[in-house]
């Protein structure tokens, strides 16, 4: 016989009919939730295989991402909706929780390419507008593993935090990071998307674009365009929480990155699309000369550089990269119709954040932090101007390799 508590604790099966009924009527945004699974479709298979999308391969853009159910043996009509099933590879059975009730053969999944990042998008959408943000771990993660930057700390925690609680964005959040290499913008563009993907990188909605790679050839700009326009269209079609990083758009050729202009404006859709929960992250070396002569300036002026703010670098820092030929954003329409939400300057790193560095990559191999390696370390990189020799010419990017020396 259960005791009085365990009566008084709600069944598995109850619990998760009221977390679906909290996601689909309790919460302000269950409309968009309901209008994507409304897309949803039942589908016969004992046999197939479930298939995931590969963020290699640019995705179908147009069709709308479809994750079905059916018993065994049921006619597309024939169909009922189990609370919150997951995918099960393979075509083996489900969760028992899933099956249908009237009926004792089981339910079967079957999901076309796109598929199963639409729907852990979608659940993942859910419990992300039911339990919001977590700006403290990622202020943490910033302040604790982010060195010398407390520009970007500041602005890149108020961007997101503000974009995640807006329960009605106008448009998707926009962030270039501009830097000399080594100064953290790889980093940092990572570590955000570990917080809004858990799988970071390797993420089905993070998609990474070197423009090295991706974009090499200057006689092929149309098609370029034309590619990234269909590659966006297709992934935010899929997830509409997608994230994009533009790597070393300094060497993207101008004109290419216009493409995507008409995705980050004040659309409500876009081919039936909406872009508005996106985001989208520029990596550019380009304005790190204004940077370091900014804090220069406050260095031989006697300040300390956590004295500079964002408002003495952010304008000046957007007519240099819109004047400059070499940036990827030479002339962009993003630029002039303001469609960048933020210019996050990093700052040269001084000695003392390149030994942070070291300690941080030792602690990272589980090694004991010897003072001794770590000012053998910082003591071999070169450092600029030439006579103050204050700034790292390379930042933190060659300390894991010359670690291996030790």
């Amino acid at each position: 016989m259960k005791s009085p508590q365990e009566r008084a604790e709600p069944s598995t099966s109850r619990r998760r009919r009221l977390l679906r009924r909290r996601i689909f009527n309790a919460d302000p945004h269950a409309a968009v939730l309901k209008h994507h699974f409304a897309h949803f479709q039942i589908q016969s298979s004992e046999n197939q295989k479930e298939t995931e999308s590969s963020v290699a391969t640019p995705p179908a853009p147009g069709q709308p991402s479809k994750v079905v159910f059916r018993r065994a043996g049921s006619t597309p009509g024939d169909h009922r909706w189990p609370c919150f099933p997951r995918a099960s590879r393979g075509g083996r059975k489900p969760p028992a929780w899933a099956s249908a009730p009237l009926n004792a053969r089981p339910w079967q999944l079957t999901v076309a390419r796109p598929s199963v990042s639409a729907f852990w998008c979608l659940t993942k959408v859910s419990f992300s507008l039911l339990w919001g943000p977590h700006p403290a771990a990622l202020k943490l993660d910033l302040e604790e593993k982010l060195f010398g930057q407390h520009l970007a700390t500041e602005v890149i925690l108020k961007a997101l935090t503000g974009f995640k609680n807006n329960r009605n964005p106008k448009k998707p959040l926009t962030l270039s990071l501009h830097g000399w290499a080594g100064t953290g913008k790889n980093f940092v563009s990572q570590m955000v998307a570990e917080h809004l993907h858990p799988r970071g990188l390797k993420s089905h909605f993070v998609h990474l674009y070197v423009s090295t790679l991706h974009f090499p050839h200057e006689q092929k700009i149309k098609l370029y365009q034309d590619q990234l326009q269909k590659w966006i269209h297709g992934n935010v079609s899929r997830c509409a929480s997608s994230v994009f990083i533009f790597d070393e758009m300094d060497k993207l050729h101008p004109g290419i990155i216009d493409a995507i202009k008409p995705f980050l404006d004040y659309y409500e859709q876009v081919d039936g699309v909406s872009y508005r929960r996106a985001i989208f992250i520029f990596l550019s070396n380009a304005g790190g000369d204004i940077i370091t002569r900014t804090a220069l300036d406050f260095w031989r002026a006697g300040r300390k550089r956590e004295e500079v703010q964002l408002k003495d670098l952010e304008a000046v820092l957007s007519v240099g990269v819109f004047n400059n030929k070499h940036s990827g954003l030479w002339h962009s329409g993003l630029i002039d119709r303001n469609l960048i939400d933020y210019f996050v300057p990093f700052l040269p790193l001084e000695y003392r954040h390149v030994q942070m560095c070291v300690r941080a990559e030792l602690r990272a191999r589980g090694a004991a932090v010897d003072e001794d390696v770590v000012a053998r370390v910082a003591q071999e990189m070169t450092f600029f101007p030439k006579d103050e020799k204050i700034y790292s010419d390379k930042g933190c990017k060659t300390v894991q390799s010359r670690l291996d020396f030790y």
